[in-house]
């Protein structure tokens, strides 16, 4: 099903959820710390890379980005508007370059950053593989690619929940489309906040794109079949509808279950 992993039913998923995402969305599911632990495979060890954020909604991973890569040299690229513009607004990010685009069509020439970067972003990709075709294909020889998303839940409500809303690939298919992009030295860390007790909640995966490898992927495919601004039919309109109302509301019973377990972890340290 997956009713938001597509790009119209993922942009007005973010018009709305925009205004709630820092302060309400990250303290409870993506914290600063699971952030920072998620780059340390990206080996942001000189202020002068050339990095990509793709996905980068409002900026909040790439504040981690320019903890040590200067903004000048520091680009984020999403397909909402309304997520850019609060990226634009932060202090730590005016020295950016944001740019609205889509993270399996990348606007950018082949070869020209040492680092791409993207964080919650995969969950949305009607076709994960071309993106990471695309992550491939702009980096140049000897540059690494971090991907962060969510792990396939294994208790079966929360499982039917996360399929009905969107993208939760199973480890193998992480390292299945990282591998299959013609990244090498795969490696992989796991995430998770306080509360979750199972290790495997989220997963950042590394790869580096080889020193004499071809410029672009061997997975690389026609361009991308989903546009965000495709016309839309009276039917399309109907079924766009329904797709985006049961979709919000599986995403949004994800809410209350992460509270009710941050609360019993809480006072399960005290």
């Amino acid at each position: 099903m997956r009713f938001i992993q597509h790009k119209s039913e993922a942009f007005w998923f973010y018009r709305f959820l925009s205004p709630l995402y820092d302060r309400w969305v990250n303290p409870l599911f993506w914290t600063e710390r699971m952030r920072d632990e998620a780059l340390e495979l990206a080996q942001l060890d000189d202020p002068s890379l050339r990095t990509l954020d793709v996905g980068a909604g409002t900026g909040f991973a790439t504040e981690g980005i320019v903890a040590s890569v200067e903004p000048v040299n520091v680009t984020l690229l999403d397909q909402s508007p309304h997520q850019l513009g609060r990226a634009r607004r932060k202090p730590a990010l005016r020295e950016c370059t944001t740019l609205l685009g889509d993270a399996e069509d990348l606007p950018f020439e082949t070869g020209g950053f040492d680092r791409y970067v993207s964080c919650g972003s995969i969950e949305y990709w009607p076709d994960p593989q071309r993106a990471f075709a695309e992550a491939y294909r702009v980096l140049r020889p000897g540059g690494i690619a971090v991907v962060v998303g969510p792990l396939q839940p294994r208790r079966a409500l929360a499982r039917r929940l996360a399929d009905a809303w969107m993208l939760f690939p199973r480890e193998d298919e992480y390292h299945g489309w990282m591998r299959a992009a013609g990244f090498e030295d795969v490696r992989a860390a796991y995430v998770r906040p306080d509360w979750h007790e199972a290790e495997q909640y989220g997963i950042s995966i590394a790869g580096c794109k080889p020193l004499e490898g071809p410029a672009e992927s061997p997975a690389a495919t026609p361009a991308p079949v989903e546009r965000v601004r495709e016309p839309m039919t009276p039917g399309r309109r109907l079924r766009f509808a329904g797709r985006f109302v049961a979709g919000s509301a599986a995403g949004a019973a994800f809410v209350p279950m992460g509270v009710l377990a941050s609360l019993r972890a809480r006072r399960r340290g005290r």
